[in-house]
């Protein structure tokens, strides 16, 4: 019997996605894990692979196609002890590449939950494929606690690897967002050229549209001297030479970010409708400008890693984020972000936060300014960060705290190595 392939569902946000490529063509024979085509998914473009072997006899998406619905048919396989001649699946109307309009649909709530799946157990058989059994085995993930987004909830490559080691899944619970409205917008006979938005550009929009309105933002500012963490980097710098290991001021702002939520854990906290979830560790987003789009790789549990290993972590994320090769569980979750334009000699501004996150934290650039050092006017190096708090969860005394803390472990930087 013909195996439809489907249009999977790559990450919890995902509704459709583009089919950037195949990598394969009909006629192919495939075996599970080889990989069959890139998709380009609301986060980034991400490889797609078998999880049944066989022969492909009908491919109904071409590749370049658009806004293919999460559950679509996308070609047909048949399996090797079958007659592979057998009359395919008719194509999907030769499909044209869908040209996606713009849409006033709702947006989606704050932690969306995956897309519905069969549930991938028959009795006491776990259905998954055999390279998400070794990378289960691997990672000591149970596959019975694991969704798959799979054909008829196979589990496969993509499930075991956002799967945390033992961890059942956590149900998102679902709430109302409001409804982005799109207004027409005149061109006044100005001469321009349209562009039309990729599906991360589409995401951004709709996701911080919704942080916008929905999340009551508070906003703290603090002034904090770098001198101290300046001197502190250039040693550790010169000891760590040999390591191939070069620390920027940016992970050290991750780490004292890292600390300050471990010791006001009331900012590592998120609103979730009637609960509030607090967290016992610090998972730091780190905002980085992608080809694509925003996307903020995770550094998990920060506070407990040294700066060393977490410059080594964020470059590896970093290099990934800008190919559009990161993993969903190396960008979906966080306690909380970081964005740097300190580089951009942006000297201050006030950063949106990323639902479900209740806070964000903003730094500008790092410059010479007139400042009071032990009752005298002098000349330091000085940074201005600023908090975006959602009121929702977080006091603004308690943001005061998180604020009051960052400040401390920067001008006092070795308690960041201590």
């Amino acid at each position: 019997m013909p195996i439809e392939i489907k249009m999977p569902a790559l990450s919890p946000t995902m509704e459709e996605g583009t089919l950037a490529k195949w990598l394969v063509k009909e006629g192919d024979t495939v075996s599970s894990g080889d990989i069959m085509a890139e998709i380009e998914t609301d986060k980034a473009t991400m490889e797609f692979e078998a999880v049944d072997e066989g022969t492909i006899v009908s491919i109904s998406v071409p590749e370049g196609t658009e806004g293919v619905k999460v559950g679509t048919v996308i070609a047909v396989l048949v399996s090797e002890d079958e007659d592979s001649s057998a009359k395919p699946v008719p194509k999907a109307a030769e499909a044209k590449p869908v040209q996606a309009e713009p849409v006033a649909a709702a947006a989606p709530a704050s932690a969306p939950a995956a897309s519905p799946a069969m549930a991938a157990k028959q009795g006491d058989r776990v259905i998954a494929s055999p390279l998400a059994k070794r990378i289960a085995e691997q990672k000591g993930v149970d596959l019975k606690a694991v969704k798959g987004s799979g054909p008829n909830g196979r589990i496969v490559k993509a499930d075991v690897e956002a799967a945390q080691p033992g961890a059942a899944p956590v149900a998102a619970a679902p709430a109302a967002a409001p409804q982005a409205v799109q207004a027409a917008t005149p061109d006044f006979g100005i001469p321009y050229e349209a562009e039309k938005l990729n599906n991360v550009r589409k995401t951004i929009a709709r996701r911080l549209t919704e942080a916008k309105q929905t999340i009551p933002h508070i906003y703290l500012t603090v002034d904090v001297r770098l001198d101290a963490l300046l001197k502190l980097r250039g040693e550790l710098n010169k000891a760590l030479e040999a390591d191939g290991v070069k620390l920027s001021v940016n992970d050290l702002l991750i780490k004292a970010l890292a600390k300050a939520l471990i010791r006001v854990p009331k900012c590592n906290v998120s609103f979730a409708g009637d609960e509030l979830r607090k967290f016992s560790r610090a998972d730091i987003s780190v905002a980085v400008a992608a080809p694509s789009g925003l996307i903020t790789p995770i550094i998990v549990d920060a506070a407990t890693k040294g700066v060393a290993q977490i410059s080594k972590e964020m470059k590896a994320l970093a290099d990934k984020a800008r190919d559009g090769k990161l993993m969903p569980h190396e960008y979906q979750g966080g306690t909380a972000s970081l964005s740097n334009l300190g580089m951009f000699g942006i000297k201050q501004f006030d950063a949106v936060i990323n639902p479900p996150q209740a806070m964000i934290m903003a730094v500008g650039a790092g410059e010479q300014r007139p400042y009071v050092v032990d009752g005298a006017l002098s000349v330091a190096s000085v940074m201005s960060a600023t908090g975006s708090f959602d009121h929702r969860a977080i006091d603004g005394a308690d943001g005061a705290q998180l604020m009051q803390a960052f400040k401390d472990l920067i001008e006092n930087p070795l308690g960041l190595v201590a």
